[in-house]
């Protein structure tokens, strides 16, 4: 088992050797979210402040089956999460949680949660597939910062060759504008609409999905699919979640100048 920890907002790329069939059921994922902050706990009448940590769980592990996670005997996802999904979970974290992860009933590895912030935080977790030749599963994990902006997580758990890159375009008075992404990277961005694509060598959009971005709203965009040399592929794709309304947005970013440009200020990356 191999884990990279990098900063606190940077990603974190786990990887599990476990295969998914009957015969190996099980593999332990060390130190989910390490922060080393002193304990809070507190004695007498002053207690701790409990913090609000929201767990994003996204499938983007290439398979029919659909994926449960669960802690002890409690499920996490309801309903099971389809490829391509994401979900918030409701359930509060704490220090010490197993988090398993099942996909068709059989067992892709269990997540522990060493650490917690000491502040409230999305905490994104992604399950994703290892490589192209064995169906083994990989995690990545980040904990987003909290930012007046919206951030968004850019990640690529794409297995294959692939001459595809990310972008992001927005349109202001009819202008587009276009600003390159760059895989395993957060970005914060201005309010508003957007299109993510995924576009090839000459610039030419291959696929698209919309972005409503919205200020202190954290989002993810997952480039996922598998060449696979073992099973079934799957070609690219993209998930970008959560699916925010247009009507929520503020308005002001309608009143922008022609000549602002798009706010892409690099937060983390993974190295």
């Amino acid at each position: 088992m191999k884990c990279l920890v990098a900063s606190f907002a940077a990603f974190t790329i786990c990887s599990s050797a476990l295969m998914l069939d009957k015969n190996n059921t099980q593999a332990t994922v060390p130190l989910v979210w390490e922060t080393h902050h002193p304990s809070t706990a507190l004695s007498g009448y002053v207690r701790a402040r409990q913090f609000d940590h929201r767990l994003r769980v996204c499938n983007a592990y290439p398979n029919e089956a659909s994926l449960i996670v669960s802690r002890r005997q409690e499920v996490l996802t309801e309903p099971a999460l389809n490829y391509r999904e994401c979900q918030d979970v409701k359930a509060p974290l704490k220090s010490g949680d197993r988090l398993e992860f099942k996909v068709g009933g059989v067992s892709a590895g269990i997540f522990a949660v060493s650490d917690l912030p000491n502040n409230d935080a999305v905490l994104l977790l992604v399950i994703h597939r290892h490589d192209t030749l064995t169906t083994a599963a990989s995690f990545s994990s980040h904990v987003f910062a909290n930012l007046l902006n919206s951030q968004v997580a850019v990640l690529d758990t794409y297995q294959g060759r692939s001459t595809l890159s990310p972008n992001i375009v927005d349109e202001i008075h009819g202008k587009a504008r276009r600003e390159r992404l760059r895989f395993n990277s957060v970005v914060a961005v201005n309010e508003g609409e957007y299109q993510v694509n995924l576009v090839n060598t000459t610039g030419g959009p291959q696929l698209s999905r919309e972005l409503v971005a919205l200020n202190r709203e954290s989002y993810v965009v997952i480039r996922t699919g598998v060449a696979s040399q073992s099973g079934p592929s799957f070609p690219e794709d993209l998930i970008v979640f959560p699916q925010s309304s247009v009507a929520l947005l503020s308005g002001a970013e309608l009143a922008a100048p022609t000549s602002a440009v798009l706010l892409l200020a690099v937060l983390a990356w993974f190295i």
